[in-house]
């Protein structure tokens, strides 16, 4: 991902702020940080799960430092499935659901369906939004290869539209592909 010119970047800032408040009407937003809003619902989770928001804040500054802007949304249960949640933010203008990931490829596949889950559960409830994307925290040494293959798998039967974000923290590199370019890769070795 390359950094944003100031006009993406505020056009990121209000495609975000649009489809928060389109999703959440009655929510005010607070900022936080430069270009990091958070709902005021979901501030009690600054105090109540402090380790749990350092973590969340620590991976959208990846992003927020490329241009990004950030809406964290509500904290709302999966209808019909207790204890899960719904995706983290908006980020610019899409739904994200964000993980770290420290393990196997195959602890890398759960935590991608998991976030892969939450983020469409909002795509049922709302008309409004098309698509949904995935920001994974890598700390362990996957090659990009293997990560890349291991999303396809994951992404093989399904035809929903968003984008697979990798940050590689032993590297510092950043990636992103769309579903789509995901899917393509499937069979072709």
């Amino acid at each position: 991902m390359t950094p944003k010119t100031p006009e993406e970047r505020r056009i990121n800032i209000e495609k975000s702020r649009i489809l928060a408040s389109a999703l959440f009407p009655h929510e005010k937003w607070i900022p936080k940080e430069a270009n990091i809003w958070v709902a005021k619902s979901r501030l009690v989770e600054e105090y109540r799960e402090t380790d749990k928001w350092e973590r969340e804040m620590s991976q959208v500054r990846i992003l927020i430092g490329r241009g990004s802007a950030a809406y964290f949304l509500p904290e709302q249960e999966i209808k019909g499935e207790s204890g899960k949640r719904c995706a983290d933010l908006v980020l610019d203008g899409e739904i994200m659901e964000m993980k770290t990931v420290s393990g196997t490829r195959v602890t890398l596949g759960g935590e991608f369906r998991l976030a892969y889950k939450q983020g469409a559960s909002l795509l049922i409830e709302n008309a409004i939004v098309q698509e949904h994307s995935v920001f994974i925290r890598l700390k362990t040494d996957l090659s990009l290869i293997s990560v890349m293959s291991k999303i396809a798998g994951e992404l093989k039967g399904r035809s929903d539209n968003g984008r697979f974000i990798c940050y590689f923290e032993t590297n510092g590199n950043l990636y992103s592909w769309t579903y789509e370019e995901l899917r393509g890769i499937i069979g072709k070795k």
